[in-house]
């Protein structure tokens, strides 16, 4: 069956019309389309919902939904076996830099959500937009196409509306929130007045993890679905989200679905940020030095392991509260890490490690070190870092310039200048260097391929 089968079978499911356009998503990816879009489906008043979404840095993903009419297939895989669902929240897919539809729907008045899944490093680069702004030029960066949008809104007095960080960020929200605002202010201090005081920014912590989609996932829904479609979304049955903030012009009922809305995100950010994504950031590099390609592979090799608990226990310490369950916690990211049919590669995690490091690594190091322990742990997870991009001078990162200056230096002034990226202050104190380079050669070892690490 072609894709007009696929929106055959979707019109013939659902029986109902698309709902109308009240988010605005930027980022359409994969991880949107298995988290913000599942949730939004099966909020209780999803007919209510229409999502938006715009692509980044290509359209690729846009040209493709558009010809499905914004449907597609989500594959739930687990070593139990795969389910399949189609989800029909997204009702328009649009290329990113279609800025007059953007600014056409973020200034519209049914408008009341804004969703961002834009990466880590995308919050510290809107700024350079505002050269482009200022001269009446088209901005290139989700923040500074936001902005636009928001300055639309303001002029057509459509009133607020609520902005919701999806990146993997400490209060994201927040992150967010100065990221528009340094924007604004230097385009038109009465925007960023505007905006404070019409724009709540809302802070959440996501998880649901969701590897790159493949030619074969393409052709095993063909199979077992009986209808073509050419954009799937592969993901593991388990999902969270934790949002905390204030929607003024609504919401839809994402608590039907499962999302829990706190007081203080902190505490829930935290677990996932250094556990969940700690955890991946230490695999990627260090298995990947043991000749490993997914997170299974890692989790499976002893010394990979071990290198993880240890992190996770120095974390643990400064986690603190009943609700958040830690141990059972760890137990299943132990259990969704080794989902061997959920093929999450470790070069996919690698990328932009110097952004990512700065939020898994350094909070508990500190906090470790304030607490008059090494942080050997946090410590490690920076030197499988460095020891990779010895050998992997060209993986993206946006601080990719200051590492090849880095990597021209003999190792102990390597060390301390890579440090010197994620944390300047750390870098000033010996005793975290000298740690950090103790711990990089062991790993390094992994390079000529002679097999074991401490």
């Amino acid at each position: 069956m072609s894709v007009d089968g696929l929106r055959r079978l979707n019109r013939a499911v659902k029986a109902v019309e698309k709902a109308p356009v009240r988010i605005v998503h930027l980022g359409l990816g994969a991880f949107h389309r298995s988290h913000q879009a599942w949730y939004t489906q099966h909020a209780g008043d999803a007919g209510d919902w229409g999502i938006a979404s715009f692509t980044g840095r290509r359209p690729d993903a846009a040209k493709v939904l558009a010809e499905q009419d914004g449907l597609f297939t989500l594959v739930e895989r687990s070593d139990a076996g795969d389910s399949f669902e189609v989800i029909g929240s997204v009702v328009e897919a649009i290329d990113g830099a279609n800025i007059e539809r953007l600014v056409e729907l973020v200034s519209a008045p049914q408008t009341a959500v804004i969703t961002l899944t834009i990466t880590e490093a995308a919050y510290a680069h809107g700024a350079d937009d505002l050269p482009r702004l200022v001269a009446g030029e088209q901005p290139t960066t989700p923040l500074g196409r936001l902005v636009l949008g928001l300055a639309a809104r303001r002029e057509a007095d459509a009133g607020p509306l609520a902005v919701v960080s999806c990146d993997n960020l400490s209060d994201n929200g927040n992150v967010a929130r100065a990221g528009v605002a340094e924007i604004a202010l230097g385009l038109d201090p009465g925007l960023a007045a505007w905006i404070d005081n019409n724009v709540s920014f809302v802070s959440t912590s996501v998880d649901r993890i969701t590897p790159r989609t493949t030619a074969d996932d393409v052709a095993l829904v063909g199979e077992q679905c009986g209808y073509r479609d050419e954009a799937p979304v592969v993901t593991e049955p388990f999902r969270n989200w934790v949002l905390s903030g204030h929607f003024p012009l609504g919401r839809p009922r994402w608590e039907d679905a499962g999302a829990v809305f706190v007081d203080d995100i902190e505490p829930y950010e935290n677990r996932k940020l250094w556990l969940l994504n700690g955890a991946h950031s230490i695999l990627a590099y260090a298995g990947q030095l043991r000749g490993h390609t997914t997170v299974a592979q890692a989790l499976g090799d002893a010394v990979c392991r071990e290198v993880v608990e240890e992190f996770w226990d120095e974390a643990a310490r400064h986690l603190s509260g009943g609700e958040l369950h830690i141990p059972e916690y760890r137990a299943a990211l132990l259990e969704r890490f080794g989902n061997s049919r959920i093929a999450h590669h470790l070069a996919q995690i690698a990328m932009d490690g110097s952004t990512k490091l700065r939020m898994r690594a350094l909070p508990v190091l500190r906090a470790e070190r304030a607490a008059g322990r090494s942080g050997t742990a946090a410590a490690r997870m920076i030197a499988v870092w460095s020891a990779y991009i010895a050998v992997n001078p060209e993986l993206q990162d946006p601080r990719a310039s200051g590492i090849a200056a880095a990597n021209e230096l003999s190792e102990g002034a390597r060390v301390a200048a890579l440090l010197r990226l994620l944390d300047p202050d750390l870098a000033g104190e010996p005793g975290v260097v000298e740690l950090i380079q103790e711990l990089t050669p062991v790993w390094a070892t992994h390079r000529a391929g002679t097999g074991t690490a401490a």
